[in-house]
């Protein structure tokens, strides 16, 4: 198992386009809205950079890896028989896909940590008023975004198509969410039904950790059901080859 993993980890490394997306777009997120967020305070101390940036930049690092990188990877092995092969072995497919859960998790917290060092030396954002709540959403909302892109992997006929089906859900989900200026700039419906989907909820959801608020029941319910949701998809629509 540890070396499938350090494998995975050498894979991700040569994807240089891997690495620069879930980690180079929410710090051009960040650096961009933080210099005027940053002066705007909100409620006790908490300026709109904790909690509306931050929560929305840590959402975005977790959903491109989770949406888009994992699955381009399973739907490469899956077309180059790297699946079908390991079926004979030891080494189970299953092992693959946890080692390629957990480097995913590893990228995940190297990016949220980065984003959380250069809001914090570079503009003074504050830490989450519960940690741990904010870490609880952060899992959860990892579960959720790795069950989108298991589906995703589990429907792509090839790694390119993989890419392109995780970037358009991607980019649906994070506009309905407010990933491109805030949710009031959409229509009510289209507002509404991102506050439910689980870009708009993760980021909602995390925004209230932030605040030290009591979480929505709501949001963290559109989480857990994307997560079993898309587990049973996925398994239903999975092939090895």
């Amino acid at each position: 198992m540890l070396t499938l993993i350090a494998c995975e980890a050498k894979m991700v490394a040569r994807d240089t386009a891997g690495l620069i997306v879930p980690i180079g777009l929410p710090l051009l997120i960040l650096v961009t809205s933080a210099f005027s967020a940053g002066s705007e305070e909100i409620v006790d101390g908490m300026t709109a950079l904790d909690l509306f940036v931050m929560p929305l930049v840590l959402v975005v690092v977790v959903a491109s890896i989770g949406m888009i990188n994992m699955p381009s990877f399973l739907a490469y092995y899956r077309r180059s028989g790297i699946l079908r092969r390991l079926a004979v072995t030891p080494a189970s497919p299953a092992m693959v896909l946890a080692a390629q859960a957990i480097v995913s998790v590893l990228q995940a917290a190297i990016g949220i940590a980065l984003a959380f060092v250069v809001a914090s030396l570079g503009f003074g954002a504050n830490p989450p008023r519960d940690p741990w709540a904010a870490l609880g959403v952060i899992a959860l909302t990892m579960a959720a975004m790795y069950a989108i892109g298991m589906i995703v992997a589990a429907i792509a006929p090839t790694p390119n198509s993989a890419v392109a089906i995780g970037l358009v859900a991607f980019f649906i989900v994070g506009a309905l969410g407010g990933m491109f200026g805030g949710r009031q700039a959409l229509p009510g419906p289209l507002a509404e039904v991102g506050g439910w989907l689980p870009f708009g909820a993760a980021v909602d959801a995390l925004s209230a950790a932030w605040a030290g608020a009591a979480i929505h029941v709501g949001h963290l319910l559109s989480l857990g059901v994307t997560v079993a949701v898309g587990v049973v998809i996925a398994a239903l629509l999975f092939r090895w080859e």
